[in-house]
């Protein structure tokens, strides 16, 4: 037989958040992943979940940072210390999206 998957309209590119989230599929959640796939639906909900984890991890970056006083003034005065904080707030932001969009 000749088998085909449905081809989906207006293919959005996905970013590293939905590639992390597509490997987490095929590893963890294969009955899903083949859903999607058989669907057509794969790439639009990696896209939309990729632009839900980009939003998600700028907005908690900006939160913690204000949180923590991390300030552009900060930045003119010390700029080694501020690299190190936003490296910091950056890593804690990336867990967070990782384990409540990711990874779930």
């Amino acid at each position: 037989p000749c088998l085909s998957l449905p081809t989906e309209k207006g293919s959005k590119p996905v970013g590293v958040w939905g590639q992390r989230h597509l490997r987490y599929l095929k590893q963890h959640r294969k009955v899903l992943y083949t859903n999607l796939l058989t669907s057509g639906k794969l790439n639009s909900y990696l896209a939309d979940i990729d632009k839900q984890a980009e939003d998600m991890f700028l907005r908690l970056v900006e939160q913690i940072a204000n949180r923590e006083g991390v300030t552009e003034q900060l930045k003119m005065e010390n700029q080694m210390e501020w690299v190190g904080r936003m490296n910091n707030i950056h890593g804690s932001a990336m867990e967070i999206v990782n384990a409540e969009l990711i990874y779930s």
